[in-house]
Order: structure tokens, then C-alpha cells, then sequence
């Protein structure tokens, strides 16, 4: 079960047509561990959230017309949630198992110049999720070598 009150923190709610599909395929799929649902009198899901190392993600029905699934959005994102693999997990297997579980892989596994192994993929109802994994630790000013960017903490730097 959830703590209450949570600590201070982030955490996306992500809306599905079909909330306790998504639910399941998510555990299923990307391995997020249940931790509680909360059911309405006619047994529909009313909210739930779902935890990944340190983080948590709350599923949904879509709730209004500004609470939607790119799946009535004909598949437009407004953002992806982003999920971290732990240090020297395998994200190739994440991937396929992801895959064989029914994700459509948009981005196949590939390291980058940052130093994280990353892929995408779009869930039953459009969703993108990206996952990553840290292979190989760079200083700001390798990655900007590599990549030909300058990092910064502010903007106005």
C-alpha cells in the first residue's frame, strides 16, 4: 500500500480508455510493481498507482476531455514518462520482454553519448515510454564533446 503522505517528489498519472487493461500489461511489461487500486461501487477503477524503484505512476480512466488516451487523440502524445533502469540491469532483455508482452518498439535498444542504453516503446493505447540504463558514466563536458552540446545548470548562465 502507498504512503500517505507521500514524500515530496514526481510522479506522472498517465489516463487509458481502458484503465485496468493497462494496469495489468504495465506490470506485465515493464515489470511496475502494484500498490493499490482503489474500486468504485460497480467494481470500475477509480485510480491506482504503481511503483519502479523509488518512483511512483498513477493509471486512470480518462476523466474529462482534458484528461485523454493518444488513443482517442489519434495517438498524439503531450509527453513520455521517462523510467531509469537500475546500474547493470539488462536492458535488452527489458526490451524483449516488453516486446514479447505486446509493446511496439518505436526505438530500438541503443547506447548513447551521454552514456545511457536507451529504447522507446508505445503501449495498447499510444503511450511512449522510454527506458534507460546507465552503461558507461561521463562528465558533462565528455558528453558535450561527443554530442556537440554545451551543458549549463540555468539557462541564463
Amino acid at each position: 500500500m502507498a504512503d500517505h503522505p507521500r514524500s515530496k517528489g514526481l510522479s506522472s498519472a498517465v489516463c487509458y480508455k481502458d484503465a485496468k487493461a493497462a494496469f495489468r500489461w504495465l506490470e506485465e511489461a515493464f515489470g511496475f510493481e502494484p500498490t493499490f487500486v482503489l474500486l468504485d461501487a460497480d467494481g470500475n477503477l477509480a485510480h491506482s498507482e504503481m511503483e519502479y524503484g523509488n518512483s511512483s505512476i498513477m493509471i486512470g480512466n480518462e476523466w474529462s476531455d482534458d484528461h485523454r488516451s493518444p488513443a482517442n487523440l489519434g495517438g498524439k502524445n503531450t509527453q513520455t514518462v521517462h523510467v531509469q533502469l537500475g546500474q547493470g540491469e539488462d536492458i535488452d532483455a527489458h526490451c524483449e520482454k516488453a516486446r514479447a508482452a505486446g509493446a511496439d518498439i518505436i526505438a530500438e535498444p541503443e547506447t548513447q553519448f551521454y552514456g545511457d542504453r536507451t529504447y522507446r516503446a508505445k503501449d495498447s493505447e499510444g503511450h511512449i515510454w522510454t527506458f534507460g540504463v546507465t552503461v558507461a558514466e561521463k562528465t558533462s563536458d565528455e558528453w558535450d564533446a561527443e554530442g556537440g552540446f554545451t551543458t549549463k545548470t540555468r539557462l541564463d548562465d
